[in-house]
């Protein structure tokens, strides 16, 4: 299970259902009567046999609904391809948040003279209306979508670029793995993964050259002009990244077919090919899938 796949919107689902359990055992109906002049009231709450089937539908369906949200969450990129009859867990989930919301509601009527709904019916409607608000814009809005918890990346190179190594002069020559601990670089060596290589600079630089102390006051009388670089001629370097919300990852050879996995924040992953404007990521079981919205997310 991945704690750090877990969102804004799953803490609400969370939060609601927390709710619901503790409004189950408040009042919920609280009725008055009077014999030979003599007046009392008594309350009961969902738990009451009398009360059936109140509690199941109107209490104990809001929790199974976030038991199941929350487990499909916790599953990570597995639960994307895992259905029961044809539909995902955390769409069970929202199906029956919103059965509970209108249960709720109308176990509020027809409650008859002298009987009035109490405090737990009232906040058990409130909690099931929340449960299912988070369930079906979790996946929607961007600010549900934060995760709750984050890595903090490691500091970059001091030179502010990927490919120096700590207290290095020169830049790394091509085919010179990146160190280990880098900011977005796994560790050298790693056994099937691309390594990061130092930027291309030509030619070997001469002492006194550009880039050496001994060039700055010539540079300064005559400036030497650089060559532009086509960037665009460049081949595809596969590099790291992260995203900044929950992402979907399609079929890469069929974008119509269901979803093959799922990016979560706070963990890195290895883009391999780029087609247009979209990735072809890898996830940690070594599955590839296609990333169609790559706006906001941070390379390594």
């Amino acid at each position: 299970m991945n704690l750090r796949a877990l969102t804004r919107g799953d803490a609400a689902v969370a939060g609601a259902a927390v709710l619901l359990f503790i409004a189950s055992f408040l009042p919920y109906l609280s009725a008055e009567f009077c014999i030979a002049n003599r007046c009392s009231s008594d309350t009961q709450n969902a738990w009451k046999a009398a009360l059936f089937p109140i509690l199941p539908s109107a209490f104990l369906l809001g929790i199974v609904a976030a038991a199941l949200i929350l487990l499909h969450r916790l599953q990570g990129a597995a639960s994307a391809t895992r259905q029961v009859l044809g539909l995902r867990l955390d769409q069970w989930g929202t199906a029956l948040a919103v059965a509970n919301v209108w249960t709720a509601l109308w176990a509020l009527g027809g409650a008859g003279e002298n009987v009035d709904h109490g405090f737990g019916a009232w906040l058990g409607l409130l909690a099931a209306l929340v449960l299912a608000g988070a369930a079906a814009a979790g996946p929607l809005v961007p600010a549900l979508q934060a995760p709750l918890l984050v890595d903090k990346p490691a500091a970059p190179a001091a030179q502010g670029y990927p490919g120096f190594p700590q207290g290095a002069g020169q830049p790394l020559q091509p085919g010179q793995p990146g160190q280990g601990g880098h900011y977005g670089y796994p560790q050298g060596g790693q056994p099937g993964v691309p390594q990061a290589q130092g930027p291309a600079f030509g030619a070997d630089p001469q002492a006194g050259g550009y880039g050496y102390p001994a060039a700055a006051q010539a540079a300064q009388a005559q400036p030497q002009p650089q060559p532009v670089q086509d960037m665009h001629a460049a081949p595809f370097q596969p590099f790291w990244f992260a995203v900044p919300a929950v992402r979907q990852l399609t079929n890469k050879d069929n974008p119509a077919a269901p979803p093959v996995g799922e990016l979560v924040p706070g963990t890195w992953y290895l883009a391999v090919e780029q087609r247009g404007g979209a990735l072809v990521a890898q996830l940690q079981d070594g599955s590839h899938g296609l990333l169609g919205d790559t706006s906001g997310i941070q390379r390594g």
